[in-house]
């Protein structure tokens, strides 16, 4: 295949997305080698550090692998044209699927009275073009965003997490620019940073969030956006405490040109409050999705942040979906407004699962992570192997690998619909199933 492909350009940057465009378009295929890094350079006229950035880009994209005496070849499936949503568990029936990642349905709130309530509100102010998002549930998020400390000098509204957090990064960013995010981290959002091209800088967390050392190399490294969960991080549960956040601010204004993204989806079912890192830089946005505390199907998230963000934000949403159904905001006000969901509750019963799983495998010697949210990151030796053992005990859990990007490996279980009887089981099935547990954060 090389023999008629040329990887052309003048910068790492132009290489690597020269080699990404091959791959996509299917002019370099799977498994296909490329050249060393000094024939690279010969070939493109650079120099072999310039060969060997493009080459550390394409690794970090997810394109292309190094694998010793074999060199570097073109991934058999590049993180370009396969997300890591499809590394999955094919759970045979009878398997307790413990793998997917959803809260439980049971304590969603049931949606009759919100969807007929927005139907009454839209036969008599029905939503048309040119309408602005809905001023109950603006009025609504604001006060709830208030009441943590979040400065709110205006308010959007999307379809979600993802959906803000693609708006926001394609408005501030271009391919091949550095961006901080979380390792172990949220695939979605690392699926995400692969298709727009950003080249991603992993930074560890622990139990209470980013590490400031991790952050603060990231920064030095000039990243131009840095992307961190406030609570119920997924996968590993970590959320930012007061004394974190204070380190992570002071850190954060020391570099007024990088944009934060703060994601804050376990607003409604997480029982710790959030420290938010809200205006730590001129640029910022902090997204409150309603996915997991109201449903997956009744998602959308307001988004606040600096005029100059939020203004880019609505642009590109004109642009595009133009708004978010003023039936799904209507019904999302009705729930918030009549306080359909109680959150404590929800909170507490998330807790019992998942501090009785992490509790129940300490007794067992086996180091789990599960501080918030709903699920619990279990370090092990070998993913495919502790899955499969797990499989055969009758449990599936999600490989670590959806979510590393150079952390060890791990598992994460979801624990939302864990019922009590079933943490001893479930805890003995996996002490036999992970091989010796590697020691340290998370790995």
């Amino acid at each position: 295949m090389l023999e008629t492909y040329r990887i052309a350009g003048r910068t790492a940057t132009e290489l690597a997305a020269a080699v990404e465009a091959a791959v996509s378009e299917g002019r370099l295929a799977p498994g296909t080698p490329l050249p060393p890094v000094r024939e690279l350079a010969e070939q493109a006229r650079v120099s072999p550090g310039t060969a060997a950035a493009a080459y550390r880009l394409l690794r970090e994209r997810g394109v292309v692998e190094t694998a010793g005496r074999r060199g570097t070849r073109v991934r058999p499936r590049p993180a370009s044209t396969a997300a890591r949503e499809d590394i999955r568990v094919e759970v045979p029936p009878g398997v307790r699927d413990l793998s997917k990642g959803n809260p439980d349905a049971a304590l969603l709130p049931p949606l009759h009275d919100a969807l007929a309530a927005a139907a009454r509100a839209h036969e008599e102010r029905p939503a048309m073009y040119g309408t602005h998002d809905d001023e109950d549930l603006l009025a609504l998020a604001a006060a709830r965003l208030s009441r943590d400390g979040v400065p709110t000098g205006g308010l959007a509204v999307t379809s979600g997490t993802l959906d803000a957090v693609e708006r926001v990064l394609t408005a501030h960013l271009r391919p091949g620019d550095p961006i901080a995010v979380e390792d172990p981290g949220w695939s979605a959002l690392l699926d995400l940073v692969a298709v727009l091209g950003l080249r991603q800088v992993p930074v560890r967390v622990d139990d209470d969030g980013p590490l400031p050392a991790e952050l603060g190399r990231a920064l030095r490294a000039g990243v131009r956006a840095v992307v961190i969960t406030a609570r119920a991080q997924n996968p590993t549960g970590a959320a930012i405490t007061a004394e974190r956040a204070a380190e992570l601010r002071e850190l954060l204004a020391g570099h007024p040109d990088v944009l934060l993204v703060e994601d804050d989806h376990g607003d409604g079912f997480v029982e710790v409050p959030p420290h938010p890192l809200a205006g730590a830089t001129p640029r910022w946005v902090l997204v409150r999705s309603t996915a997991k505390s109201l449903g997956p199907d009744l998602r959308l998230a307001p988004v606040t942040g600096d005029p100059v963000t939020l203004g880019r934000l609505r642009g590109r949403q004109r642009l595009a979906v133009g708004w978010v159904s003023h039936l799904l905001q209507r019904a999302v006000a009705h729930l918030w407004r009549t306080g359909a969901v109680d959150p404590a509750a929800v909170a507490a019963s998330y807790r019992e699962r998942r501090h009785g799983l992490v509790a129940a495998l300490a007794e067992r010697e086996v180091p789990a992570h599960g501080r918030t949210g709903l699920n619990v990151w279990v370090p092990v030796a070998d993913e495919s192997a502790a899955i499969t053992r797990l499989l055969a005990r009758g449990w599936a859990a999600a490989p670590g690998a959806r979510n590393r990007v150079r952390t060890p490996p791990a598992l994460r279980v979801t624990v939302s619909t864990l019922r009590p009887d079933e943490i001893v089981p479930l805890a003995d099935d996996l002490a036999a199933a992970v091989r010796a547990p590697s020691r340290g954060r998370y790995g």
